[in-house]
């Protein structure tokens, strides 16, 4: 088929070679578009030696990106094209899998860990996915969905109030107790059926339960299903693929750049309190994403609160993608006030922390340093953290002293 008889919907497209051997395997929101850009544009070397060695082209159509993103995973596990990314080099694919747990999570692991963490997960395994982002924000979508917990096992029920995530709709309640183990089983049953592509089985499930709810005149249940329908029908995902961009070793590097959030507090004696929070990724530091935050809740000299209440109100901003590691600058107290917020609010993030050890000489570490990362790039996170703290507070006070 020639590209430029192709659909423009969402789909993944098939490269063959004259002897019917498929050379690549690619997910596309416009596949029209995609494909054509192949034999429009100048690539690497690499590219251009598999485009010309192209001589058919299939494809197969999806309803959304989000669900092209999972049939492209499912057609390279089962293909292993030879020109598609890191085919060679399965420990830095993603994948995800469900651990065993009652209440089962799906959890987003390198190629390299799953054999680490085999013992607490199920033989279900969906992927490879190459790009990180990709699959967070396709999980993303999914929770809002079919809700599933965050909690691990020894979390369950130990919050004295709903999470943030059960107050929007995207935790069933087993912060604090309260999920049905048989009606969360269903979920995690409907969340592994579209992974398979079997969304219209789901839908036809759906169906059939909200008319029996319905009458049995459980109408809350049967509006909850209702929803679930009119999401599966109409998937918002253009997030999950974005700009769509050739897979070259830059991009690799880019989008598996890890997230580090890096929390500081300026005030003095609690007065013009402020609160900050600088990004690094790939352990360099990305300014457009710092934010500044005005301490509002707390007026005496209370660091650890103040760093609790930036924390809470950062958590509270779902279109901020969330760290895969958090920094304070502060010891055992400051790391286990973080940790506790964190559990709070149903997240499950690693904590480090530094405080200056006896007579301030050296820097202490608390928490462990992931291998991605390493005390040095921590120690920049600390200093750039403070720094902007330091400039946003004297910036406040100046505004004070000029109001007097």
């Amino acid at each position: 088929m020639s590209h430029k008889k192709l659909s423009e919907t969402p789909g993944v497209y098939i490269f063959k070679d004259s002897r019917k051997k498929i050379l690549y395997i690619g997910k596309a929101v416009n596949l029209k578009r995609r494909v054509s850009s192949y034999f429009q544009k100048a690539h690497d070397s690499r590219i251009e030696e598999m485009v010309g060695k192209i001589a058919k082209i299939e494809y197969k159509k999806t309803d959304s990106a989000l669900e092209a993103l999972l049939l492209e995973a499912e057609c390279i596990k089962k293909h292993q094209p030879p020109y598609n990314i890191l085919q060679k080099d399965d420990k830095t694919f993603l994948y995800v899998e469900f651990t065993k747990e009652k209440f089962s999570r799906p959890l987003l692991v390198r190629g390299h860990k799953k054999s680490n963490v085999r013992g607490q997960m199920s033989n279900v395994v969906f992927g490879p996915f190459l790009y990180a982002g990709a699959i967070r924000e396709a999980l993303r979508i999914l929770r809002r969905i079919f809700p599933w917990s965050l909690h691990s096992p020894e979390t369950i029920g130990a919050a004295t109030r709903p999470c943030f995530d059960y107050e929007i709709g995207q935790c069933p309640g087993t912060c604090v107790g309260t999920a049905d183990a048989k009606e969360y089983k269903k979920t995690i049953r409907k969340l592994k059926l579209f992974f398979r592509g079997k969304k219209k089985q789901i839908i036809r499930e759906l169906e059939r339960e909200m008319k029996e709810t319905s009458k049995n005149l459980e109408f809350e249940r049967a509006s909850v299903l209702k929803r679930q329908i009119f999401s599966l029908k109409h998937i918002q995902d253009v997030a999950v693929l974005g700009e769509e961009k050739f897979r070259d070793s830059k991009l690799e590097i880019r989008d598996s750049a890890k997230r580090i959030e890096g929390y500081d507090i300026s005030n003095i004696s609690g007065a013009s309190a402020t609160g900050s929070i600088v990004v690094f990724e790939g352990n360099e530091p990305n300014k457009n994403e710092y934010r500044k935050f005005k301490i509002l809740s707390i007026t005496g000299p209370d660091d650890t609160g103040m760093l609790c209440e930036v924390l809470e109100r950062r958590l509270k901003h779902r279109e901020w993608p969330l760290p895969e590691l958090i920094f304070v600058d502060g010891g055992k107290g400051q790391v286990n006030a973080v940790q506790a917020a964190l559990l709070e609010a149903g997240r499950t993030i690693p904590v480090v922390g530094i405080a200056k050890g006896p007579e301030r000489k050296k820097n202490e570490f608390f928490g462990k340093v992931p291998a991605w990362t390493s005390e040095d790039v921590l120690i920049r996170v600390r200093d750039e953290a403070h720094r902007f703290a330091i400039s946003y507070h004297k910036h406040l006070r100046g505004k004070q002293f000029r109001r007097a």
